[in-house]
């Protein structure tokens, strides 16, 4: 029931990624849906507790299981575990224990030390886990998917700004205006050259970018209007992104 179990806990903590990976061929969901339930389960760590040495402890055990999974061993039992066991290889699993470790940005209060710390914890977490499970999924260009999934860990992380510094987090080392208006304009030059290379990703592949299908928008608001980010204004139509949605599931990630 791993994979039954995965699938669930997606639907309940990420409906968007749910959304997506029942978008995806039924085949790649055998690979989508545990990836996903093991970042909504890394994801969340760090925040479970106030307690610093409690959070590290949640992350190395995943990363000992990242490591069992790589080296080829009987992994620990859990539910997500034994699913990414089932799916994951020795790169991919070694690949994930980056995000893992750049999770640990969570646990503090600190911000990023200057906009190459920001872009590397954007590339540990968002690039890492779609550039793995494109990968996994069937032939595709690294950076290109890597240029994707950049500009998606930058919507996310505008979009999560508010929780963020209401937890007592510093998301973004410089939350002027201009700088944020600069952010979102980086993010969509790298998806715009994610979508000239699109070529380079194979159809099979693609499925595991369709949950970047929100993220132009997002970039494209902020970079008119960089205010809403820490005004909290970044709302979403329903109706217009389910027509994004369905745009994208149609026509292709790039649109």
């Amino acid at each position: 029931m791993s994979f039954e179990a995965c699938a669930a806990l997606v639907e309940k903590a990420d409906p968007l990624r749910f959304r997506a990976a029942m978008a995806a061929p039924v085949s790649a969901r055998k690979i989508l849906f545990p990836l996903y339930a093991f970042n909504i389960e890394v994801a969340r760590a760090p925040w479970v507790t106030q307690e610093a040495m409690i959070a590290e402890m949640r992350l190395q055990w995943w990363r000992d299981a990242l490591e069992e999974i790589a080296d080829g061993k009987t992994p620990r039992r859990h539910e997500v575990v034994d699913a990414l066991a089932d799916c994951l290889d020795s790169e991919g699993a070694r690949c994930l224990d980056g995000l893992v470790a750049a999770r640990r940005w969570d646990i503090y209060s600190e911000p990023f030390e200057d906009r190459a710390h920001f872009d590397e914890y954007i590339n540990a977490t968002s690039a890492n886990l779609m550039w793995t499970a494109a990968r996994l999924l069937g032939a595709a260009d690294e950076v290109v998917v890597r240029d994707f999934g950049y500009g998606v860990g930058v919507a996310n992380i505008l979009q999560a700004y508010p929780a963020l510094t209401a937890q007592g987090r510093k998301p973004l080392s410089n939350n002027t205006e201009k700088a944020i208006a600069e952010l979102a304009k980086s993010g969509l030059a790298r998806m715009d050259q994610a979508r000239k290379n699109r070529r380079a990703v194979s159809k099979a592949a693609g499925a595991a970018l369709i949950a970047g299908y929100h993220a132009r928008p997002v970039l494209q608001k902020v970079q008119r209007e960089p205010a809403r980010v820490v005004a909290d204004a970044l709302d979403v139509n329903p109706a217009r992104d389910s027509l994004r949605f369905l745009h994208v599931t149609l026509r292709g990630w790039w649109h």
